[in-house]
């Protein structure tokens, strides 16, 4: 059994000690495992660590929860993503709640090239639905494209199945764990689903689809993605929150437009009004605000191809940043995996040449 594995979900069970707290004991410590070597004293030294959080650390039974659940992982093909593996979500990574653990059933890549996420409301229409296949079916001739949602009723399932009918990668981010389905008629198309995706959480096994669980579903959902797509939202609920969290994280977000009056469309009409979404009606419109329409890709390449003197890390920087509107430089350089200097000098000197603009935020954009 792995024993680096135990001490990482361990740290996930410290009650009153969320992502953020982990990974600031984390830092103080220099791991996971670290953390449990170290003596009360010390622990109580850590701003933010009190005595309670000291004693449950230095016991044992979080340890041994931990072992309990990673036997129950073997068993049942789950596997789990501390957020310093090398397969963890780039994306993910970058949102500073992110989860320090994730767990996968199924075989999908979280780093795929193009991620879209797609949310609405449980009491979808028809017309919803209809629109959610139109889109997912405009998207699918992307290459390495994966569609995430929250396999809900409405909007969310009728996303994944969309996915399974036009052969598209899709993952159902959960807000248990996964010993269980909710809700539970959604069990088959699950299993679906892990024959051309994934189901992910970052809940151990035992744990019930509480109320509090869902915004936390949400961020994943959020943080995974390039793009969030709102498809009929009410004026409150899950698929505003998510909309939210996406613009916290400085991700694009579109809505579909819908009548005035229409409940169902009055939380995308508020996104819209408010400049919290751009507005959309089709997958085109997706692909073009996202620079992902092949007309786009072919200008951006032929046009770093022009530039011959270019070095290597500038031609790798402008090629990461042709596939996307923008990106900030903590983006860029987990894409490019060159360090945060080097990124900023190699920046600049593309800024000097004209290919590339700062923008607010921190961000970038090519020229």
């Amino acid at each position: 059994m792995n024993s680096e594995k135990i001490y990482q979900i361990a740290l996930t069970l410290v009650p009153k000690v969320g992502d953020v707290a982990a990974k600031k004991l984390i830092a103080y410590c220099g791991g996971a495992e670290a953390v449990f070597k170290e003596s009360r004293q010390s622990l109580m030294m850590i701003p933010g660590i009190g005595p309670a959080i000291a004693n449950s650390i230095v016991s044992q039974d979080l340890l041994s929860a931990a072992e309990f659940e990673l036997r129950f992982m073997e068993q049942n093909d789950v596997k789990p993503i501390y957020f310093m593996d090398d397969d963890y979500p780039f994306r993910l990574k970058q949102c500073v709640d992110a989860p320090i653990m994730l767990y996968v059933k199924g075989d999908v890549n979280l780093n795929a090239k193009r991620i879209v996420s797609i949310v609405g409301t449980r009491k979808a229409t028809g017309y919803g639905r209809d629109l959610t296949d139109k889109i997912v079916r405009g998207l699918s001739h992307l290459d390495d494209l994966l569609i995430i949602s929250g396999l809900a009723y409405g909007i969310d399932v009728a996303a994944h199945k969309s996915c399974l009918k036009y052969g598209v990668p899709t993952v159902g981010v959960l807000a248990h764990g996964l010993d269980r389905i909710y809700p539970p008629i959604h069990y088959q198309i699950s299993n679906d689903m892990q024959e051309q995706g994934a189901l992910v959480c970052d809940f151990t096994s035992g744990t019930n689809p509480d109320r509090e669980n869902f915004p936390k579903r949400n961020r994943i959902i959020a943080g995974l993605a390039d793009a969030t797509i709102i498809i009929e939202a009410r004026k409150k609920g899950g698929a505003l929150i998510t909309a939210g969290i996406a613009n916290s994280y400085s991700r694009d977000v579109f809505a579909v437009p819908g009548r005035v009056g229409d409940e169902n469309s009055e939380g995308c009409n508020n996104l819209i009004r408010r400049n919290q979404a751009a507005l959309i009606q089709s997958a085109d419109d997706v692909c073009y605000l996202m620079a992902w329409d092949e007309e786009s890709e072919k200008n951006a390449t032929q046009q770093v191809e022009l530039f011959v003197d270019l070095t290597k890390e500038e031609k790798l920087l402008l090629g990461i940043l042709a596939s996307k509107e923008k990106l900030t430089i903590d983006l860029i350089a987990m894409q490019a995996k060159l360090t945060i200097p080097k990124i900023m000098q190699v920046l600049l000197q593309l800024e000097l040449k004209g290919l590339v603009r700062a923008l607010p935020g921190n961000q970038y954009a090519k020229s």
